[in-house]
């Protein structure tokens, strides 16, 4: 009888956070949410690449991460629903950085619209965005893993609404994206893991971002009660703060979640949990 082994190797923890020598791109890094996920990135020691339309917020974005984590970043231009151009950039990058091994998907689009008014035009859009742009990017990042055999962790950005309905603001479309992205997620999941690439899912709630704030700043006192609704209707009785998704997207990109794959992080004070 072979002999059972009690005192296995354990990895240090802190050791499986790092992410020193890895190279991470991150679409829709420019600002907001995806600008906090990038720099948890770099913070924990990757090199990082922002795919982002606002090419010139981008790299002002990259430039304060340079200065203050002190890794190397790039900023590059990129519409995520040309899957030409994204293929390209991804060469670009990879070229760039001497590989890739870490990508999160934060670009995304949404209009609040009654789903009766809504134009096929509008419509095709933000699932072209949101899905297709998805889709072609994280499509790119595992043909270059698989390449090079290097493995790799692939991270979304679903949403809550991928499981519940929004309210009291209506964006049906929106929704479908991110229910969409889930069940992609899942997929993807199961097909590379024997590649050794994990794919995952995070799902931001409610946050406090400039956006939002700016969004709920035009709609006056009616904006006003929008956010006391949301807060009324979080558990934890607020918005989240944007950097409160840096450790999530740290998590999962490192080696401390080795043995995560398939799986969705919820980041939303509870909402769903009611």
């Amino acid at each position: 009888m072979a002999a059972v082994t009690i005192n296995e190797i354990s990895p240090n923890v802190l050791a499986q956070q790092s992410l020193r020598g890895k190279v991470a791109i991150v679409t829709g890094g420019a600002r907001g949410l995806g600008y906090e996920m990038m720099r948890a990135l770099a913070e924990s020691g990757a090199d990082v690449a922002c795919i982002d339309l606002l090419a010139e917020t981008g790299a002002e974005s990259i430039a304060t991460i340079e200065r203050e984590c002190g890794v190397k970043g790039s900023s590059w231009g990129c519409d995520v629903t040309n899957d030409e151009d994204v293929a390209m950039v991804f060469a670009q990058i990879v070229q760039h950085h001497g590989g890739l091994n870490i990508l999160v998907t934060a670009a995304g689009i949404n209009q609040v619209c009654p789903a009766i008014d809504y134009t096929a035009k509008a419509f095709r859009k933000i699932f072209d965005v949101n899905v297709s742009g998805t889709f072609f990017c994280v499509q790119q990042a595992a043909r270059i893993m698989m390449e090079n055999n290097t493995g790799g962790s692939i991270i979304t950005v679903a949403s809550m609404s991928a499981h519940i309905t929004n309210r009291p603001q209506t964006h049906a479309p929106y929704n479908a994206t991110k229910a969409a992205v889930l069940q992609l997620t899942k997929s993807l999941a199961c097909e590379w893991a024997p590649h050794n690439i994990r794919v995952t899912t995070i799902s931001p709630g409610y946050f406090d971002t400039a956006m939002n704030r700016k969004i709920l700043a035009e709609q006056g006192e009616e904006g006003v009660k929008m956010r006391q609704f949301w807060e009324s209707q979080t558990p934890a009785g607020r918005l989240g703060k944007p950097h409160e998704l840096k450790g999530v997207v740290a998590f999962l990109a490192s080696d401390a979640s080795s043995f995560v794959t398939g799986s969705e992080i919820t980041v939303d004070g509870g909402y769903t949990a009611w």
